[in-house]
């Protein structure tokens, strides 16, 4: 297997790129696994894409016609997040807050029923488990929506994690399974010599390691080192967000809420978070009034009474998009460099099944069916003229 060499797990010395819930959960399950992990993330660990998410986990509601292909990777993942999560929890001590109320799609007008009955139609034919529910079934699931709903698609297993807990108990339980966590260590090159990795260099000082993992989100692309083929085709792709603050004791939104215009994802703690743009403007952070307003302008024909609540947090993420919006997994030209990046608005859905996946590549030289079309090889120029 390209990267794994002949050593034995124990033997193994990882150098992962990014410390964002992708890589720090591969960097727990090497280590779990034997392997002697180091993890450099240029912030602070989980403040990129990870820290600015919503946390959900919607395989099923979000699936749109021409993602296919991802569908059994995304379902997969999903299917094994209730065991991942009490297993983090377990060995972490933290909660991650994985709630299962499922999530509701919303249609306001006859236009909007219209849209999510084809919508509906298309995603049942994959043998999804969605079903179409009354207004007065979404009224009494959620009673401070519009009186204006006509109905809403039910989705009972797309569930969310709060995501900032998440990184949290994954940082916890790296750092316990004995991985080096270096934050505010940015990467300023993979080294590459006669076509293998042998580490990274930060701050000037090379860090050898025989497989080197990059995991660096919407700035994978931007590692300097690899030869251009060895470059990923991840772009950054902003997401403005809005957090409303309820009261915890009684929070008028209880699922997560899909609406024209905009996503609401309440939390036990009583925020409420509205999300989110799709906007190509690079490492642009800032917030915009526009964008502000089309959220809130979402939110409120859904859930009016937002009107009262008070704004506690506003902030704009990057997520990390690939060519095909797929994620990279696996191998690429490049010996001992393994992939995994390129997630989309699913890191934190795919966070599962890409740390065992990754695990399972390097320590065990397996590669999971679920990826195998997944690598950079599909990206280049043969493999395109192949599928013409």
């Amino acid at each position: 297997m390209t990267g794994s060499g002949s050593s034995t797990s124990k033997q193994k010395t990882i150098a992962i790129v990014g410390g964002g819930v992708i890589g720090l959960s591969i960097a727990w399950r090497l280590a779990q696994g034997g392997a002697r992990v180091t993890l450099f993330e240029r912030d602070a660990a989980g403040s990129g894409a990870s820290h600015t998410s919503a946390g959900m986990l919607a395989a099923c509601a979000e699936t749109e016609p021409g993602e296919e292909g991802q569908l059994p990777l995304n379902r997969a993942s999903q299917q094994i997040w209730p065991a991942f999560a009490d297993e983090l929890e377990r060995y972490s001590g933290l909660s991650v807050e994985l709630r299962t109320e499922g999530t509701l799609i919303l249609a306001v007008t006859a236009d909007d029923q219209a849209k999510l009955m084809h919508q509906l139609e298309f995603q049942k034919s994959l043998g999804l488990p969605l079903e179409w529910i009354s207004a007065a079934e979404v009224r009494k699931r959620e009673p401070h929506l519009t009186p204006q709903v006509v109905g809403a698609i039910f989705s009972p297993e797309d569930h969310q994690v709060e995501n900032r807990k998440l990184v949290t108990a994954l940082h916890a339980a790296a750092r316990k399974a004995g991985v080096s966590v270096r934050e505010h260590a940015p990467v300023e090159r993979i080294a590459v010599a006669n076509g293998r990795a042998e580490g990274v260099v930060v701050a000037g000082t090379l860090h050898q390691a025989d497989v080197v993992v990059l995991a660096a989100g919407a700035w994978s692309r931007g590692i300097e080192g690899l030869p251009p083929e060895a470059r990923p085709p991840v772009r950054p792709i902003k997401g403005q967000m809005i957090a409303l603050r309820m009261d915890a004791r009684a929070p008028i939104l209880s699922h997560v809420l899909w609406a024209p215009g905009a996503y609401m994802a309440p939390r036990r703690d009583g925020r409420l978070l509205i999300g989110a743009t799709v906007e190509e403007k690079g490492f642009d952070a800032s917030l915009t009034a526009g964008a502000q307003l089309a959220l809130l302008e979402g939110a409120w024909r859904a859930l009016p009474a937002i009107e009262e609540l008070v704004i506690d947090e506003a902030w704009a993420g990057f997520r990390p998009g690939s060519r095909d919006d797929a994620p990279i997994l696996g191998l690429g030209p490049v010996e001992g460099l393994i992939y995994a990046t390129g997630h989309h608005r699913n890191g934190i859905l795919l966070t599962p099944i890409t740390a065992r996946a990754i695990a399972d590549l390097i320590l065990r030289g397996t590669i999971d069916p679920l990826i195998r079309s997944l690598g950079l090889a599909r990206f280049a120029p043969s493999a395109a003229a192949a599928a013409e």
